[in-house]
């Protein structure tokens, strides 16, 4: 501030001088005094000093030092946070290494077993030998007992298996009804021809020998009370209407009714339209004039080829006779085919049932 001052005195000092020496020159009196000269001596030196200046060069300088300061600073907080993060990753790599270590040394420890079969020191040679030996003598005793048992199994699955097949061929011939079956010839039932249907004869097979039973075809109404059930080999009888008396072994309180019919994919004809539909059941008195009805049924060929009915025989009574009455077949136009017929129940003595009454047909 000063320095400012001195050089605005500097500036104005001529023009200061110039009047004072015309003040004199109109005074007449030239003479100057010693302050005034002191003034203008001092006036002299502030004009020849220069002002002080702020070079430029000087401020480029400083701040070029300050940006590569700052970039210095800038470059070393850019590499201690690198540091810190590999630092940081480094320290995850290794905790993670230092668990797999743990897993691994404790499933060694605690999964793997012990090798506690494991030879404290050397053998010798014939130790060795010796010891191959008595294994091979061990490994023979297994085989022999391996064989043994091998022999055994052999054996057992034998009778097992002779077993199985005598149960199979049981209960084929049981055809799993699983009932005894009075309606058998073996146990002693027949057939009552004055009261059963004449059998159906085919006009275009009716010749001369035909008539001999030795090349007569058609199967007798017997053949109903036989297990052989094989297509064909049944009885026919004319139309689709007829009935069957079957004289029982004995008095028999009737509880169920089985019918057999081979399926339609076994049949010659490609059908079963020859097998019964509707029928009905009687329980025939020891007169055989009595008749008592047991119920209505339909055999359904596109089920099994077995199918039993329950009769309603209550109160229970002893028949020994059985009627089976044929409404209608599946659409055959000439003949009805029964295959086999069977009876259930249970046998009674000579005169039981005789109170027991139905109703009469």
């Amino acid at each position: 501030m000063g320095w400012k001052l001195s050089a605005e005195a500097g500036a104005s000092e001529p023009q200061w001088a110039d009047r004072l020496w015309r003040g004199n020159q109109l005074a007449g009196s030239p003479v100057v005094s010693e302050d005034q000269l002191d003034l203008l001596s001092t006036l002299d030196l502030r004009q020849e000093m220069p002002p002080p200046r702020v070079s430029k060069n000087f401020l480029n300088l400083l701040l070029q030092v300050l940006s590569v300061l700052l970039s210095l600073v800038g470059d070393v907080l850019v590499i201690v946070y690198r540091e810190v993060c590999s630092i940081r990753f480094l320290l995850t790599a290794v905790s993670l290494l230092s668990l797999f270590l743990a897993a691994l040394w404790w499933g060694l420890l605690y999964l793997v077993p012990p090798l506690e079969n494991e030879p404290q020191e050397m053998l010798t040679l014939s130790e060795y030998h010796e010891r191959v030996r008595s294994q091979g003598q061990q490994l023979q005793q297994l085989q022999a007992e391996l064989d043994k048992l091998h022999k055994e199994v052999s054996s057992v699955r034998a009778a097992n298996s002779e077993r199985v097949a005598k149960i199979v061929f049981q209960r084929l011939n049981e055809d799993f009804v699983r009932k005894p079956d009075y309606a058998l010839s073996s146990v002693g039932a027949s057939i009552d021809l004055e009261k059963t249907s004449h059998d159906y004869e085919d006009a275009n097979t009716a010749y001369f020998w035909n008539r001999f039973s030795f090349w007569n075809y058609a199967r007798p109404p017997t053949v109903i009370l036989e297990p052989d059930v094989f297509p064909g080999n049944c009885w026919a009888f004319e139309g689709d209407q007829g009935q069957v008396v079957i004289r029982l072994p004995g008095r028999v309180q009737l509880s169920d009714i089985t019918l057999q019919h081979p399926p339609p994919s076994v049949a010659h004809t490609g059908g079963a339209n020859s097998a019964p539909r509707d029928f009905a059941v009687y329980g025939l008195q020891i007169d055989d004039k009595t008749e008592v009805f047991l119920g209505k049924f339909t055999f359904d060929v596109e089920k099994s080829e077995i199918q039993t009915f329950h009769l309603q025989n209550d109160p229970p009574t002893a028949f020994p006779k059985v009627k089976i009455q044929i409404l209608s077949n599946w659409g055959h136009p000439r003949f009805t085919c029964l295959y086999r017929v069977r009876a259930h129940g249970m046998r009674t003595s000579e005169g039981a049932g005789d109170s027991a009454t139905g109703e009469p047909h």
